[in-house]
């Protein structure tokens, strides 16, 4: 459809309540595609279209369609209405081809003919005609169509039949009193148009031929086999084209139909309300429920533990411990943690982008997922699906567990990424570390500068040299105290730090435990809840629109 056309369409169609139904039938289509069978879906697009162009075009017209078996009297209905020999007439063989239109107040009427697809060489004005009649004029605003034979052996007939059939406001079906009970026009027709009851008329013509007295009882069973289709408030008309029995009256009922100016809008809804039944019985009439937040967590909560999150938390407190120990031991001993590999960095976490470029490691080297956590992700994947999935009709039941597995290829790669993008905030020590580091240092130097000074007495006195005066500190020389008091003081300091670092690191654990989870989550909203949430909003979607359409 055109920028142009499409424009029209809205601005014909904007804030009445066919439009909202149109519009309500494009958005069911669009949130069905790919989800309910496509024919169905087609259907509905090519309804919504119809109706758009039929509201765009003329509203002044009303499309009368005169269908009929070979035999029936059609043509010669369409000629008495018309008052024109516009259609040959023939008895055993089909003779209507093509459709023709006869149009009364032909003004306005040329682009409608064109959307019907009726050529100019088969359209006739009929206020042009110079015998025009007082009674021409209550069909004012007509275009009578002559349709081919529905029987006819040509397939080029049945397909321009079933064409026009769609297109029609006013659908008058001509039966013949030898074959109204014909099952090609019940079954083919009649019965699946029970929905556009409201814009039919049955004619049983010839009734010339039949004998007086038996023609109100087969009128009577022509509204028994109307009745069986799901027709029983369509009228029906006795006629004789031939002879001009009951053609006013007819006439009369047309005329009555355009005077309403309600049959277009009443075959439009009829289209509507047709595909949107077809629709809803496929769809089915169950309700969709949102996704409960504690099936989403069990799912969170699978995806963590395949994805090695009780692995990494653990190594974040180990590393911590490792670092923080190096940062605040006895330094005497604390290199001795050195020797020891950092738990993060042997799982290629935590390296920085400095590391990354180095190392050329983009991935984690966590350990492989175990049959059991695949076991449960699958699980858990499945339970979410099912849970979505309840109370809804089957194809979007099996559209809920397509959406659910469509992205799992990626989930191996995705949560690896996640891990591996997760700041853990352990590259960081705390401030207090190195408050502590340097007060080891300080407490190293002080023990080492009193056992120096303890050294030098030592040798002074094997040598025989004087004394040097020692001072003392609480009865003890100040070299011993020095010693002392810096290898205790270190010692304790190491161990209270040591209390410290296990502390920091079970908190920092907590911390990088809520960030991979958080990531994980991110995971398991990208690849399985969103895609079945938004499953579960074009049901939601498609079951309003159907239920505006279905309304009234």
């Amino acid at each position: 459809m055109t920028t142009l056309l499409e424009g029209a369409r809205k601005l014909v169609t904007r804030g009445t309540e066919l439009g909202t139904r149109i519009e309500a039938l494009e958005l069911a289509a669009q949130g069905a595609r790919g989800r309910l069978d496509d024919g169905v879906v087609d259907e509905a697009a090519a309804a919504a279209h119809r109706a758009a162009s039929r509201m765009r075009l003329s509203a002044r017209h009303t499309v009368v369609g005169i269908a009929g078996a070979t035999g029936s009297g059609k043509s010669s209905t369409y000629n008495a209405l018309t008052g024109l020999e516009l259609s040959a007439v023939g008895v055993r063989r089909p003779t209507t081809s093509w459709a023709s239109a006869c149009v009364w107040g032909h003004e306005d009427a040329e682009e409608l003919l064109e959307w019907l697809g009726i050529p100019p060489r088969h359209r006739t004005a009929r206020d042009s005609m110079l015998d025009e009649r007082r009674d021409d004029r209550q069909l004012d605003g007509v275009v009578l169509l002559d349709l081919p034979d529905h029987d006819s052996t040509e397939v080029s007939h049945h397909l321009e039949v079933d064409r026009l059939v769609q297109l029609t406001d006013l659908l008058v079906w001509v039966l013949d009193p030898q074959k109204y009970a014909d099952a090609a026009i019940h079954d083919r027709y009649l019965a699946p148009l029970q929905s556009h009851r409201d814009v039919m008329v049955v004619v049983l013509n010839h009734i010339d031929t039949v004998p007086e007295d038996q023609r109100e009882a087969m009128v009577a069973d022509v509204r028994r086999l109307l009745a069986a289709d799901g027709l029983s408030a369509v009228p029906v008309y006795a006629v004789s084209a031939r002879h001009g029995i009951g053609i006013e009256d007819l006439r009369g009922e047309i005329a009555g139909r355009v005077r309403d100016k309600a049959s277009t809008r009443l075959r439009l809804e009829a289209d509507l309300r047709a595909v949107a039944e077809r629709m809803a019985e496929q769809s089915g009439e169950g309700q969709a429920r949102s996704l409960s937040e504690q099936r989403v967590r069990e799912l969170e909560g699978a995806l963590a533990d395949a994805a090695g999150v009780p692995t990494v938390v653990e190594a974040v407190e180990r590393s911590t411990r490792v670092r923080g120990g190096q940062a605040t031991g006895w330094p005497v001993v604390s290199w001795v943690a050195r020797l020891r590999p950092d738990p993060l960095k042997r799982l290629h976490l935590d390296l920085g982008d400095a590391g990354r470029q180095l190392t050329g490691l983009s991935r984690t080297s966590l350990p492989a997922t175990t049959p059991v956590q695949r076991a449960r992700v699958d699980t858990e994947v499945r339970a979410l699906a099912d849970e979505a999935a309840a109370g809804l009709g089957r194809p979007w039941a099996a559209s809920v567990r397509r959406a659910s597995t469509s992205r799992l290829d990626d989930l191996g790669d995705r949560l690896d990424a996640a891990m591996a993008s997760t700041d853990l905030q352990v590259d960081r020590l705390p401030w207090w570390t190195r408050a502590v580091r340097g007060l080891q240092w300080l407490l190293l130097v002080t023990g080492a500068a009193g056992l120096a000074w303890l050294l030098v007495l030592a040798v002074l006195g094997f040598l025989g040299l004087p004394e040097v005066a020692t001072p003392s500190a609480g009865g003890l020389p100040a070299p011993t105290v020095m010693l002392l008091g810096g290898v205790l003081l270190g010692i304790l300091l190491g161990l209270a730090g040591r209390v410290l670092v296990r502390a920091t690191a079970r908190s920092r654990a907590r911390t990088a435990d809520k960030r991979l989870r958080r990531a994980v989550a991110e995971v398991a909203t990208e690849l399985v809840v969103a895609p079945v949430s938004a499953e579960l909003a074009a049901h939601a979607q498609v079951r309003e629109a159907l239920a505006t359409i279905r309304r009234g």
